[in-house]
């Protein structure tokens, strides 16, 4: 079997065959689960260079995950990774990495807008085929660069660009001036042409020209090095909120290139350029926070600006596959791909594994596992600041689904939903719980104060809200009724010995019905 042969190249000391074997016992696929074999594979594929075993262990220390919190193991192990990206992206600029959250399609939070279906890319092409100039260029950055749901294609991207440069469209002239600039496949590198396009387009104030001409400057490539000029392009650009203008002017300031050395601006330069999220900024806030440069000395912003930067490598279009193998119906697959980038510290493939087990109806997961194991990655997804799972781990606590019914535990989970990330569905599980006294006192002022919060946090909440309130207005009178004791004209009204104990489901459905008939009337007569 593969195990086997796996087995027999680890202990030759393949480092890709330890983080492989990591894997499987980690996860539990095709071995039984063994967290304690898992972690000493993995231990032995970071010493050994494996780029994935480092990651794996770079986040484990960041979160616990059968080992000691330790910030500083963390650091050590995704500074090397982000070290990899950061060389890769300085050569080829990357590809984009799409983060499509299954749960927000599936409840059409518009997370599908992240996307481009073949319909608008089609008729894209059509108006750029007409010579709509906006098309050409839109087609041409996204052919350059990938994502949305396209493949890079620089061949495509340079046929674009060439249409929309001939009638005058700056952004054209200066992504040309790019590709001719960094060279590939498509075209041969030429200083020349990247200089003429790049001139043509700063010309017209273009930002991304303007950049380009501070690059070669900056360089010395076909011009003689000027830093005076490239400090004024970058400077043109960058207050034109250009991503990188603003990264290479913080990194003059951060070398001293032409003008004095400035920690405090090449930090100002470089937060500009990551809050467009630029991979290279991120790299370069790690390592000055990382040394304490220009700043003080922060470990944990280290490590979250790392990880950031360990997330966008090559492994990350991984996510990509993994999302066109869910649509395709290959669940089983998709699951897998999304499994193993759940242990390399992906959020979005936590949540997205969560779901697919949530849902059921899989080949390589067991039945009596499918909860626990959801609930697991639903945990991992919560740690990492993703609101929605916290709600999921509190409705797995709630209903007992892969754990024990624990409502305290269910509570604090939707307690830290609400005041962390003000998740409106958990401000509504709280006000309820409130009004059932389900793990906490019960209290109908603090019930209507958390389903208050829940329908001003979302327009959504606000129908569930409607009704939960009238039947607390019920409860409530009720409960003043009984208060006030007419045990001559009423005995003790005990809702449960007449309607059962889903009494309060029944009211609920009475109200919606009666709700429906007031918003209909209310909206007056439709034509």
């Amino acid at each position: 079997s593969s195990k086997l042969w796996f087995e027999k190249l680890a202990t030759e000391g393949s480092p890709f065959a330890q983080m492989y074997l990591g894997l499987m016992h980690a996860t539990g696929l095709g071995v039984p689960p063994n967290l304690g074999k898992a972690i000493i594979y993995y231990t032995f594929a970071a010493l050994g260079g494996d780029i994935w075993a480092q990651m794996i262990m770079g986040y484990r220390h960041w979160a616990g995950l059968g080992l000691k919190t330790n910030c500083e193991s963390s650091l050590h192990h995704y500074k090397k990774v982000a070290k990899k990206v950061e060389e890769e992206l300085s050569t080829n600029g990357g590809s984009a990495i799409q983060r499509v959250r299954l749960y927000d399609e599936f409840e059409n939070l518009g997370s599908s807008s992240q996307l481009l279906d073949d319909d608008l890319i089609q008729y894209y092409q059509f108006l750029a085929d007409k010579g709509d100039v906006q098309a050409q260029v839109g087609l041409g950055q996204l052919h350059y660069q990938g994502g949305r749901g396209v493949e890079q294609d620089h061949g495509r991207a340079l046929n674009y660009f060439l249409q929309a440069a001939d009638a005058g469209n700056a952004n054209a002239m200066a992504f040309l001036g790019k590709m001719y600039l960094e060279g590939g496949t498509v075209v041969k590198q030429n200083n020349e042409t990247a200089f003429k396009y790049f001139t043509m387009a700063a010309e017209k104030n273009n930002p991304v020209g303007q950049s380009g001409l501070g690059l070669m400057y900056l360089h010395g490539k076909g011009v003689p090095k000027d830093y005076n000029k490239a400090f004024k392009y970058f400077s043109a650009a960058a207050n034109q909120g250009w991503v990188d203008g603003q990264l290479q002017l913080g990194n003059m300031y951060y070398s001293g290139l032409g003008i004095e050395t400035d920690y405090k601006m090449a930090i100002k330069y470089y937060t500009m350029a990551s809050q467009s999220g630029h991979v290279l900024a991120f790299y370069n806030l790690a390592m000055m926070h990382a040394s304490g440069t220009g700043t003080v000395r922060s470990c944990s912003t280290a490590v979250e600006l790392f990880k950031n930067v360990a997330e966008r490598g090559r492994w990350g279009t991984n996510l990509m596959q993994a999302y066109n193998d869910y649509k395709e119906g290959r669940v089983n697959e998709a699951l897998i791909k999304y499994i193993v980038l759940a242990e390399l510290g992906y959020e979005v493939a936590q949540s997205n594994s969560a779901f697919i087990l949530d849902r059921g109806d899989l080949d390589i997961v067991s039945k009596n596992e499918t909860f626990f194991r959801a609930l697991m990655y639903w945990s991992r997804a919560a740690g990492q600041g993703y609101s929605i799972a916290r709600v999921k781990v509190g409705d797995y606590y709630y209903y007992g689904y892969g754990t024990e019914v624990d409502y305290e535990f269910a509570a604090n989970q939707y307690r830290m939903a609400s005041e962390q990330q003000h998740n409106a569905q958990a401000m509504f599980n709280l006000g309820y719980m409130h009004e059932q006294g389900l793990g906490m006192k019960k209290d109908i002022h603090l019930a209507k104060r958390y389903y208050d919060q829940a329908a001003e946090t979302s327009t959504d909440a606000q129908v569930p809200v409607a009704l939960a309130l009238a039947k607390l207005g019920i409860v409530y009178s009720l409960q003043h009724i009984q208060e006030l004791n007419f045990d001559a004209l009423l005995p003790n009204i005990n809702m449960n010995n007449i309607l059962g104990p889903d009494w309060d489901l029944y009211i609920m459905t009475t109200l919606a019905v009666l709700l429906g008939v007031v918003v209909y009337f209310r909206r007056g007569p439709q034509g």
